[in-house]
């Protein structure tokens, strides 16, 4: 895209008044445009509880209002959400408060690292509650809905009906599997007995399923006051939570006109997906990370790269500069990333790779000594006398001494690598201390 497109984009986003005014006229290209990306994140949420909810043989069985518990960290075979990491175990739980509020509770996890974020379905974290909020002591909280009557224990007020709380609980290696385990079963959510949710379109459908599944959710979960400018601005579309979005009203052209719109949406965020601002070979989050507000481009795009992901006085998360300038290697060479000895953090560390899809999504990705990331709890390490750690990046072993330290790349293709320090101290959110960036070996 170039500079004329991107900002011809920007504009329709809604940043500036001659966006608004085109919609206000009954543009349908630039209405579907803003509308498609507004409604990303509820489309992909919508996905995602899909994809977790459904039974799979040997699966756990899953239902609204109940914790299921993964038992191993991530894997190549993990492509239920974007971006997983390999430090944490996760424990998932799609919430409907329609029927009633629902009782959190949660165990004592000392010094394990613990967080269970309550995002809604615009993807912002109500709350974070864990390490970081209650000091490693547990508690009991009652999650409550809009508009209902609060009561109850450490009251949680969530945006949203439907909500989906998300635990990470620390592994230290196979040993510490068992212990972890036992802080998982203490994370227990009770609710009221709930219909199965509807299925929603992918965001690749036809325009018409997509935008019907977009109504559906809006529906289910209205959005915030200070959305109704951008309904507004879409009113020639029909979406909005108190219209209906109905695709037989648009006559041949104008359906044409629609996905024409949604055509530069997708260019908009799969184009973007990887472009960020770059400070010493590193992108670091924007303070706005996981409370997004009328930020719907950046929501738009993190919804669909980095899928619940937590603010950044909880965990920052950084994507290396890659060889495209983008966030992507894409070459055979061999690269090195020096970790100080110490970081401005409180939890952990890790650096993990991924296989960069398309459309901006990243997995992780086989490689012969199942290796998926390196962080400060990797076994067999070898640091330099003054405690700092070189990590040897590529698509094959670099061999000697070189190889304890080895973070294999995929064997072809653009991969990615996502640095994450969990409770960072002032320094490193404010910007006084960077990391040092990945270089060619």
């Amino acid at each position: 895209m170039n500079r004329r497109d991107l900002l011809a984009a920007v504009a329709a986003m809604g940043m500036a008044p001659g966006a608004r005014a085109l919609a206000a006229d009954g543009d349908l290209k630039a209405a579907a445009r803003e509308a498609w990306i507004f409604a990303l994140p509820l489309i992909e949420m919508g996905q995602a509880r899909m994809r977790m909810l459904r039974a799979r043989p040997g699966d756990q069985p899953a239902a609204v209002n109940r914790f299921v518990h993964g038992r191993d960290l991530a894997t190549p075979a993990s492509r239920a959400i974007t971006t997983p990491n390999n430090d944490t175990l996760y424990s998932s739980a799609w919430l409907d408060l329609t029927a009633g509020p629902a009782t959190l509770t949660l165990p004592a996890s000392g010094k394990r690292y613990l967080s269970v974020a309550v995002l809604d379905m615009y993807t912002d974290n109500d709350a974070i509650l864990g390490t970081r909020t209650l000091g490693g002591e547990g508690g009991t909280f009652t999650l409550v809905g809009p508009k209902q009557p609060g009561s109850g224990p450490n009251l949680v007020r969530v945006a949203t009906p439907h909500a989906w709380v998300l635990a990470r609980t620390l592994v230290d290696g196979e040993a510490d599997l068992a212990a972890a385990h036992a802080v998982q079963d203490g994370i227990v959510l009770k609710g009221p007995a709930t219909a199965a949710p509807p299925a929603v379109a992918a965001r690749n459908a036809p325009a018409g399923d997509y935008f019907a599944s977009a109504q559906a959710l809006l529906a289910s979960d209205p959005p915030r006051p200070e959305d109704l400018g951008l309904f507004r601005r879409v009113a020639a579309l029909g979406l909005g939570p108190a219209s209906g979005f109905d695709p037989k009203r648009f006559n041949a052209g104008e359906l044409a006109q629609i996905e024409a719109g949604v055509a530069e949406a997708k260019a908009m965020i799969f184009g973007n997906a990887g472009r960020q601002t770059f400070i010493d070979g590193w992108s670091y989050p924007r303070a706005n990370l996981g409370l997004f507000g009328q930020d719907y481009l950046f929501r738009a795009m993190v919804a669909l790269g980095g899928l619940a992901a937590l603010t950044p006085v909880e965990a920052m998360y950084m994507r290396a500069q890659g060889e495209d300038g983008g966030g992507r290697f894409t070459g055979d060479g061999l690269h090195r990333l020096t970790m100080p000895a110490n970081l401005p953090l409180d939890g952990f560390w890790s650096l993990t790779m991924y296989e960069a899809t398309p459309q901006g999504q990243f997995f992780l990705t086989q490689n012969p000594i199942k290796r998926y990331a390196i962080g400060d709890r990797t076994g067999g390490l070898k640091r330099a006398p003054d405690g700092s750690l070189d990590i040897w990046i590529g698509r094959a072993d670099p061999g000697g001494e070189r190889s304890a330290n080895w973070l294999p790349a995929p064997a072809q293709g653009p991969f990615a690598m996502t640095l994450r320090a969990y409770l960072p101290r002032a320094e490193m959110l404010d910007g006084r201390f960077r990391f040092p960036p990945v270089v060619k070996a």
